[in-house]
């Protein structure tokens, strides 16, 4: 992981741990609504890239009864580029997981990840946060982690 003295301000600003933390807790959400359970923890390096690359954020579908499948078939430039996003945002996701679980955002448990709180963000951070409890309740419904990393092209 870059020192924080090497990170560029913009890097700095949108991929802080505090910020990905936020997001993997709100994806945490919507997974806990759809499968009652927690999320496996593997899908936080899936749910970060799909909202934090604006692209793909923004083609992201209405409902979550648009099958991750079908979503991959009308977007396939997205679904492309998608294992490099997620190989390069690994290791802030990873320090955004330690963050969270350092001051107790994020409890890790025999069934998986979880929130211990509500994630409630101003603006575009906020926007993102709901486009994460989205993912989530999404993932929720699109089958179990293997198969959802085998669609996206990424290995677990």
């Amino acid at each position: 992981m870059t020192a924080w003295q090497d990170r560029s301000q913009v890097r700095a600003a949108y991929l802080n741990p505090a910020l990905v933390t936020a997001l993997v807790a709100a994806a945490c959400q919507g997974y806990n609504t759809t499968r009652s359970q927690a999320m496996g923890w593997p899908l936080a390096f899936i749910a970060a890239p799909l909202v934090l690359h604006r692209p793909t954020r923004d083609r992201l579908p209405q409902t979550t009864a648009t099958r991750l499948t079908t979503w991959i078939g009308r977007n396939a430039a997205l679904q492309a580029g998608f294992p490099a996003r997620a190989k390069a945002l690994a290791p802030t996701v990873r320090e955004g997981l330690r963050f969270g679980l350092r001051h107790r955002v994020l409890t890790l448990g025999p069934d998986g990840l979880a929130s211990a709180i509500s994630v409630m963000l101003p603006g575009d951070a906020g926007v993102i946060a709901d486009k994460a409890r989205f993912v989530g309740r999404w993932l929720g419904r699109s089958g179990d982690i293997v198969t959802i990393f085998g669609l996206l092209g990424v290995e677990p």
